[in-house]
């Protein structure tokens, strides 16, 4: 057996479960994961992905908790309370400013 040594990291519980949950699904061990991400990180002399800000993108349901979808609902209920709506054609302009 090759000479391996422990890595400890405290993480977010959330992400580690929905990350874990992935995982399993996909047939990986969270120790496979992390000797896979050391591997690259060797192979490409630095982190195997690009570091950077992500662009604000409109969000996707499916990618949320149930307290970020709750959040989002009520951002939404607060809008149309204060009158702030757009029309199919506003959206579609403000779609079109966030892709150029």
């Amino acid at each position: 057996m090759a000479n391996t040594t422990a890595v400890y990291a405290r993480i977010d519980t959330e992400l580690k479960e929905s990350a874990e949950g992935i995982l399993s699904k996909l047939g990986i061990s969270p120790s496979g994961a992390i000797q896979m991400l050391y591997s690259q990180i060797v192979l490409c002399g630095g982190m195997p992905f690009e570091l950077r800000l992500p662009e604000k993108r409109p969000v996707a349901e499916a990618a949320l908790t149930k307290a970020e979808l709750d959040a989002e609902l009520a951002k939404g209920t607060e809008s149309l309370r204060s009158g702030k709506t757009y029309t199919a054609d506003e959206v579609d302009a403000l779609m079109k400013q966030h892709r150029a």
